[in-house]
């Protein structure tokens, strides 16, 4: 476990391992990222990962964020679980001591559940398997070609009944949906070096995993989505409760 004492962008060993998401660098804008997202979202973010964190395991579960940034949806996990571990995976070093750093302030009892690691889902460990995966706002970063085999490396690190929490940007429908996800692009393409360009379809990658998802929570006029995906039931068994 890292000491959050030590949290700053220095104390972060480089990713390891070749990453499927090769673009975006969201470094030069983590001290701004959670006042930009409030600016243009308000609450609908952080509801959305709200809505998908009902899906988490009773008890004590070991949980992946991945690309969790700043650090604010740690808190919401332990707040929730507050004997779960996480492995806190995070690409961005200065996102990455940010979230520590917010852990430190907020919650310092908790440092010995929390691995702060940086890198991609390729930085994940053969072994390591979890009760719970949380993909909040970081899957519409992969290019569509990209997409498949990051899910895939993600799916082998589940527990076999293991929901997968998903909060992020719907396909659009409307023109002003497409309009902002346009926007949004340029702009990351701008300052973050983001090349991605086009929504990639989660459903149907995760669907292609054998997952399924309970009834979406939808924010901000249907442009956000909060989304608890598990496995199939079997034949026969009950289908999978509705999210609230």
């Amino acid at each position: 476990m890292l000491d959050p004492d030590s949290a700053n962008s220095s104390s972060f060993a480089p990713p390891r391992g070749p990453g499927a998401r090769t673009t975006g660098n969201f470094d030069r804008i983590a001290w701004c990222y959670d006042a930009l997202a409030g600016l243009v979202f308000g609450g609908s973010l952080r509801a959305a990962q709200r809505a998908a964190l009902a899906g988490l395991p009773p008890g004590a579960p070991h949980v992946l964020i991945l690309g969790g940034g700043t650090g604010w949806v740690l808190g919401e996990v332990l707040r929730r679980r507050p004997r779960a571990t996480v492995l806190y995976l995070e690409a961005s070093g200065p996102m990455l001591a940010r979230a520590a750093a917010r852990l430190r302030r907020t919650a310092p009892g908790a440092a010995g559940q929390v691995e702060f690691r940086r890198g991609t889902e390729a930085a994940l460990a053969p072994a390591e398997r979890f009760d719970a995966l949380a993909t909040f706002f970081v899957l519409d970063c992969f290019p569509a070609a990209a997409l498949g085999p990051a899910l895939a490396r993600l799916a082998a690190a589940r527990q076999p009944a293991a929901p997968w929490l998903l909060a992020d940007f719907c396909r659009p429908r409307r023109g002003w949906q497409r309009a902002l996800l346009g926007t949004m692009y340029w702009f990351f393409g701008a300052v973050a070096a983001l090349r991605v360009r086009q929504l990639p379809d989660f459903h149907a990658a995760l669907a292609g995993l054998g997952l399924h998802p309970a009834q979406p929570a939808f924010f901000f006029g249907g442009a956000v989505e909060g989304t608890v995906f598990r496995p199939a039931a079997p034949s026969g068994a009950p289908g999978t409760e509705p999210l609230n």
